[in-house]
């Protein structure tokens, strides 16, 4: 299904695609035990035991929320979609949950508000049909109460605790991003682990590497969600300003991206490839082509937009493990020739 937006067409993704590719983003393997953020304490009236657990229900909750969607009557594209994954409905439902937790009052199994936020349509409808109850002011989940308290917990964090901007249709509470109810600072390679966690365990390792690799040697790592998750890698030492995450990503030298479009994939933006021709000729062959061929905005070369701007794509599934000693060596020679990986 395509729709014509902005002189372009718009190739929809299945909401079947669109809801597996969202529940990947939520983490599989989250730790049994780390310090929560005092002010979850008060704000939940629960110990922080009590609180993780309610965490991971909610998890349990998030997936058949999704499951849901996959098969809802309400979850319907808009008439002049803007990207592939453009169901606004997911976006209204986030926003929904996030406004009762965080407005929401804990009583005893309840959740108790003074009056009920204003939704799009349907929404209320299919909160029902996962197992939410409204009643007036007081909203209950018979089927385990806890998914109340975790669900007040992650939409304070979401509402307080993220230094993401939020934006038109915006769903990050649906990522169930639990860094963000530490008391400790994020460490991005905590976050790299879980946003990679469905890869091989051998591409994984790979990954984390050149993640230790380049952030030991100087790099700035930083995660981006417009759409497509990337955590973006950069060199910013020479910038005197206090850089944002939109400063990192626009200078950035590779990133690991997730897209409904592309999946899992590694994007290198090489700015000097004609300064070490030679030793590029000593990769294999099908990166050799990967790089000859460049990157830069797919519509200039006459060709449908496949996100080639971003850089040159590399798919992270078990063949880049074929190359990955090349991927190192390559990303080493496009840093400053005093960088300490050099």
């Amino acid at each position: 299904m395509s729709a014509e937006t902005q002189g372009h067409k718009v190739k929809l993704q299945t909401m079947a695609k669109v809801v597996a590719y969202k529940k990947k983003l939520i983490p599989t393997n989250i730790p049994e035990t780390y310090e929560i953020n005092p002010k979850l304490a008060a704000i939940t009236g629960s110990n922080e035991a009590t609180i993780r657990s309610a965490v991971l229900t909610l998890r349990d909750f998030l997936h058949s929320l999704f499951d849901h969607l996959a098969k809802s009557e309400y979850a319907v594209p808009p008439k002049k979609p803007t990207s592939a994954g453009d169901y606004p409905f997911i976006g209204n439902i986030s926003t929904l949950l996030v406004e009762i937790g965080y407005n929401g009052c804990l009583d005893g199994d309840s959740l108790m508000l003074e009056k009920m936020p204003v939704a799009k349509k349907n929404c209320y409808k299919f909160l029902e049909e996962c197992g939410f109850v409204f009643a007036e002011t007081t909203i209950t989940f018979p089927n385990n109460p806890a998914v109340l308290v975790g669900l007040k917990a992650m939409a304070f964090a979401d509402m307080e605790l993220r230094t993401t901007r939020r934006f038109k249709n915006d769903d990050q509470f649906l990522r169930l991003d639990y860094h963000l109810l530490k008391a400790d600072p994020v460490d991005m390679y905590d976050v790299l682990k879980d946003h990679i966690h469905p890869l091989h365990e051998k591409v994984q390792d790979f990954i984390l590497h050149l993640h230790k690799r380049y952030v030991s040697a100087g790099l700035t790592c930083a995660m981006r969600i417009l759409g497509d998750v990337t955590i973006a890698y950069a060199d910013m030492r020479a910038s005197k300003k206090e850089h944002t995450t939109q400063d990192i990503y626009q200078k950035r030298l590779y990133e690991i991206s997730h897209s409904i479009a592309h999946s899992y994939c590694l994007y290198v933006r090489a700015k000097k490839t004609a300064k070490y021709a030679p030793l590029i000729e000593t990769f294999p062959p099908y990166l050799q082509e990967k790089i000859a061929n460049g990157y830069g905005c797919d519509r200039k070369r006459g060709e449908p937009c496949q996100g080639g701007c971003q850089g040159i794509r590399i798919p992270l599934d078990e063949t880049v493990l074929d190359i990955a000693d090349e991927i190192a060596i390559w990303l080493d020679n496009e840093l400053p020739p005093t960088h300490p990986t050099r």
